[in-house]
């Protein structure tokens, strides 16, 4: 059997359906036989990076975003040298964020291979992607035995999916991928037995205990919670002792927003009321979260200062990671989440519900500093961020999956959002290049998404305009709305912040050039529409959502509008930007004084 017939059907066996190519002399033979393959396709993107981001959204997408030794895996096949490097940003995406992917890579003829370290290269587009990738990935390698395809494919899904998630690559000479193969001659990756689970029965004591005592209690929730399929247990938990819950922005669709313990968000760009109850809480137990900087703010030692700090994570560098410049973990808990959980609720009935008051609250606060006041619709021109976002949610409907992407559109959108029963929203957390959503909304439409709501900005589009010809081609159902404001506003904030806004390089004035999205759109045939005010927004999104296939729909942004409330590095979470006055800070604060 030809090698590269050979991968085609492991990749359908795993329940691999579509792979995302760029072709190349180094590939062609896996690209062609996933093409003669009668239950495989591909899907022709236009740049690498896109191959990668869409592999990494078909992962997301798939299985409702949880991974298991069964879930489906999102895979990409480019050639050898810079077909290969043109995926190092998306790896870096599905790497930082968890997500399992595989990219396999072609690679110049093991002939043509250099023969040592210190020659730079021998065959004509070689590159040592083993090296390259190694601190990005789970696994890497590259495959020199035909007869160990399966061996290390098996290996590397396997690994892929265990523990803690992430991508992983194959190196495939172009010669061994034409290669005949003897099939009864090949190795199998026979996979470690699996761990014990840690008896983690004192920690489920102390924790019991803690919520016992506690009066204020906040639980976080990230989208770990999602990965690892625990979102019923922990839930379960949150729900048994009704507590009050924060969730990141990864894990904003592990409640619908109007869950009555669903309390918003918290971190960097607010809510004021999530971060007022983060720093007033006695207690904070989080799952699924790495707790990062954009959660905890920048000057990590302010964060809940008169909370114990309680995180459950399956990955222990993840806990030893603080250091005595962060705030103090006061118990780091190595464990899957689903089992730890489950432990945590007892099967007796629920107990009285100590936490009504507290959880009024912040509902409280939450009706007192809104992100998205009335008063901010009464504007003629321009469209207000927020007010799309809210818009949006309105109008949207069960099984949408939002994809945003970063830039000043992502505060806006994790803002001021709603998320409904069944719909999900994600984004490359934690790498955030410019770009990803729309290349992620191809991958997520191939694993299946009904529909795709792509929430960009005008210098994130850029970055991946040509993937609009990707989504024509397949008449996919992704709606591309374009936050335009001519330029980049997160950085042009930034520059107000730190530079006294002497801007440079972030809009036309000072360097930037965008074109008209709407003409451009239909350069590409794709039917596309602008809408310039509020009392043309309604309307205008009902049209957009009611087109078939794909659509772009050019939103005016107006250029000086910025993300509020944000924090200023130096301060806590509770003293966001614009600054409310001290003493309306300092009553706040003396919540958790009053016990």
């Amino acid at each position: 059997m030809k090698m590269s017939d050979f991968i085609a059907q492991f990749l359908h066996d795993q329940g691999i359906r579509h792979v995302f190519v760029v072709s190349g002399g180094a590939i062609i033979h896996s690209v062609d036989s996933v093409a003669k393959h009668p239950g495989m396709d591909y899907i022709c993107v236009q740049h690498e990076q896109a191959a990668g981001a869409a592999a990494d959204g078909y992962s997301r997408a798939s299985n409702q975003g949880i991974v298991s030794q069964k879930s489906r895996v999102g895979t990409a096949m480019v050639t050898s040298g810079p077909g290969a490097t043109n995926l190092t940003t998306s790896i870096c995406n599905a790497y930082f964020d968890s997500i399992p992917c595989l990219l396999i890579c072609g690679q110049v003829t093991t002939p043509r291979l250099r023969p040592n370290a210190q020659l730079r290269q021998k065959g004509f587009q070689e590159t040592d992607i083993v090296s390259l990738f190694s601190s990005i990935t789970k696994y890497v390698n590259r495959v020199m035995d035909p007869h160990e395809i399966k061996y290390e494919l098996q290996k590397a899904l396997y690994i892929a999916r265990e523990g803690r998630p992430g991508p992983v690559a194959l190196d495939i000479p172009d010669d061994l991928q034409r290669m005949d193969i003897d099939v009864s001659r090949l190795r199998e990756f026979m996979p470690p037995a699996p761990a014990k689970l840690k008896d983690n029965s004192s920690q489920i004591a102390q924790v019991l205990s803690l919520i016992r005592s506690a009066k204020r209690p906040v639980v976080i929730l990230g989208v770990g919670v999602r990965i690892a399929g625990a979102i019923e247990p922990v839930l379960g938990f949150v729900r048994h002792f009704k507590l009050p819950a924060l969730l990141t922005w990864a894990g904003k669709d592990l409640m619908t927003h109007d869950d009555e313990l669903n309390m918003g968000g918290l971190g960097v760009v607010g809510p004021r009321s999530g971060n007022f109850a983060a720093q007033n809480a006695d207690l904070i137990i989080t799952a699924g979260t790495r707790l990062s900087q954009m959660i905890t703010g920048g000057k990590t030692s302010l964060f809940a200062p008169q909370a114990k700090k309680v995180m459950v994570d399956i990955d222990p560098q993840e806990l030893k990671k603080f250091t005595a410049n962060d705030f103090k973990l006061d118990m780091g808990i190595e464990s899957e989440l689903a089992p730890f959980f489950e432990a945590l609720t007892p099967a007796q009935k629920k107990p009285e519900d100590r936490f009504a008051s507290w959880r009024a609250q912040i509902r409280q606060w939450e009706a007192e500093y809104p992100l998205c006041p009335k008063n901010k619709y009464d504007r003629a021109n321009f469209v207000d961020g927020h007010v799309f976002v809210k818009e949006m949610s309105k109008a949207s409907r069960e099984g949408d999956m939002y994809i945003a992407d970063t830039g000043a559109n992502i505060s806006w959108t994790l803002q001021a959002i709603e998320i409904k029963k069944g719909q999900r929203i994600f984004s490359a957390w934690n790498h955030t290049p410019m770009g990803y959503a729309l290349s992620a909304g191809i991958g997520a439409i191939s694993a299946g998404a009904p529909r795709v709501l792509c929430l960009t900005g005008d210098g994130g589009l850029m970055m991946n305009i040509q993937e609009l010809a990707t989504i024509q081609r397949y008449n996919m159902n992704v709606k591309v709305f374009i936050f335009n404001n001519g330029g980049h506003a997160i950085q042009k904030q930034t520059i107000d912040t730190w530079l006294g806004s002497h801007y440079v390089a972030v809009d036309h004035k000072t360097g930037l050039n965008f074109p008209d999205f709407v003409k451009t759109a239909e350069a590409f045939h794709i039917p596309a529409m602008r809408i310039e005010n509020h009392s043309q927004l309604a309307a205008g999104i009902q049209k957009a959502l009611a087109t078939p296939g794909p659509m772009v729909c050019d939103l005016l942004i107006d250029p000086d509008q910025k993300i509020e409330p944000m924090l200023k590095f130096g301060s806590g979470l509770e003293d966001l930007n614009p600054k409310l006055p001290p003493e309306q800070v300092a009553a706040i604060m003396r919540v958790s004084a009053h016990g």
